[in-house]
């Protein structure tokens, strides 16, 4: 390690070293997060001007930001299991949630998938409006590897029914691990039927149902504080998180595909009105949602990763906008893997109006409309859990479309940029169903949605 690599690390730990500052001067948790951002983005500047893309100093850097940045997501993604578990364990303690989950677990599913359709539609209908064409972008050595891998990755992809057999947790002690990539749906399966279990037991043995709600109680208590010590750690986590993406960008590459990125985006921001719609549709205020939300949907968007939003997603859902325990969790543990609005959603549907033109199919003849559009809703229920959902999701539609997939590989270049906003999207989407869903069965407190946002803050 040199010396120049010794300066970029101290520089990071001084600006962690502030943000502790602030910290010990009650500053709000909201007001550190965001500017844990900015000086992230403008420290991530900074080394790229100093240093220039791919520069050697960078490349060892990284290595050493990841350990705080890439740490935090990882420790966020440990805590993600036993949250889920315990919360709907705990939930089904409660009679009013259990009456109403099987409901509101179909509610939250059909909003998800629902929901991608939409955006589905509103990807289509931007790449028109942009008049995007694959062939128009110039591929290199990159692009034309991103696509013979996308290939090689198709040999993957399982039909519809063997992904939704995958989600059956044959062993969940496994599933509590995250060995499979759709543990998180197999460890909320297991927790439900744990709960349904709970609540016949309580009408047989009262007082052995009464010991097993006590020792829930107990460990609920101290998983919750586990999340509570994890969480205080954001405003580190963002600004490494944030240094690394925009000093490691490639801003040449993006300005070149800036028409798509500013059409993704474009999209993106629409699908989120039309959340915020769907809010207001239920009599509750859509600002109110923004105001709540904002610090996950912006970690969401600066770690590109819905799994580590997870505890975020389910605190914002319970403590802010009053969305009882199981609800939360079932929406924040399904909306990780289905119904992805930005992944499964707007991508695949923009990549393949991109690429229809290059084998002479007409991107706005109705039948191709509307099949794509239903390929993308299934498809979104059927890449449930598998690592790398965006692309995964455009395979499996761009195969169904009989489209070239290696042409998808020409956006390699923007991946992180378009992966930020579509991250934030499904947050949104999953913490959405989850608020919907507990209003359907009139399980939303009213009461804590409203409040003010400073009444009960994340951490």
């Amino acid at each position: 390690m040199n010396y120049i690599v010794l300066a970029n690390i101290g520089v990071l730990l001084l600006l962690c070293t502030f943000l502790y500052f602030l910290k010990t001067k009650q500053m709000k948790f909201s007001n550190r997060v965001f500017i844990a951002l900015a000086l992230g983005i403008l420290l991530g500047i900074g080394l790229q001007l100093v240093y220039g893309v791919g520069a050697e100093e960078l490349t060892e850097t990284m290595p050493w930001y990841n350990i705080i940045g890439s740490g935090y997501v990882k420790l966020l993604q440990m805590i993600s299991m036993p949250l889920i578990f315990i919360s709907i364990l705990a939930a089904f303690t409660k009679v009013t949630v259990g009456k109403n989950f099987g409901k509101a677990a179909a509610i939250i599913l059909s909003i998800l998938i629902g929901t991608t359709a939409i955006a589905a539609g509103l990807g289509i209908a931007t790449s028109v409006a942009f008049d995007l064409d694959a062939t128009e972008i110039m591929q290199g050595d990159a692009e034309v590897a991103r696509g013979e891998s996308m290939i090689e990755k198709s040999a993957e992809v399982t039909t519809l029914p063997d992904q939704i057999l995958t989600m059956f947790p044959a062993n969940p002690f496994a599933d509590l691990t995250g060995a499979r990539p759709t543990s998180t749906i197999g460890v909320v399966i297991f927790a439900a039927f744990l709960g349904g279990a709970y609540l016949k037991l309580r009408h047989k043995e009262e007082e052995i149902a009464t010991t097993v709600e006590k020792g829930i109680d107990a460990i609920y208590s101290l998983v919750m504080e586990v999340v509570r010590i994890v969480l205080q750690l954001t405003p580190y986590g963002v600004l490494a998180i944030m240094a690394r993406t925009v000093a490691t960008s490639d801003f040449a590459a993006i300005a070149n595909l800036g028409k798509f990125v500013i059409a993704s985006y474009v999209a993106l921001i629409a699908m989120f009105l039309i959340h915020l719609v769907l809010i207001a549709v239920t009599g509750l205020s859509p600002i109110t949602y923004v105001k709540k939300s904002a610090e996950t949907l912006l970690f969401a968007f600066t770690s590109r990763s819905s799994a580590g939003t997870l505890p975020l997603n389910i605190q914002t859902q319970t403590k802010r906008l009053g969305v009882p325990d199981g609800i939360a969790n079932f929406a924040g543990s399904f909306g990780l893997s289905i119904g992805q609005n930005g992944c499964a959603g707007v991508y695949p549907a923009m990549l393949a109006v991109m690429i229809a033109p290059t084998v002479g199919i007409n991107p706005l003849d109705p039948s191709f409309i509307v099949t794509l559009i239903v390929i993308v809703a299934i498809s979104s229920f059927g890449v449930a859990g598998v690592g790398g959902g965006a692309t995964f999701a455009a395979i499996i539609v761009l195969s169904a479309m009989d489209l070239p997939i290696a042409l998808a590989g020409v956006l390699i270049s923007v991946e992180p940029l378009i992966d930020m906003g579509r991250t934030a999207l499904n947050v949104s989407g999953s913490m959405t169903s989850g608020v919907l869903a507990s209003r359907a069965v009139n399980e939303l407190d009213t009461n804590i949605y409203n409040e003010s946002a400073d009444a009960k803050p994340l951490v």
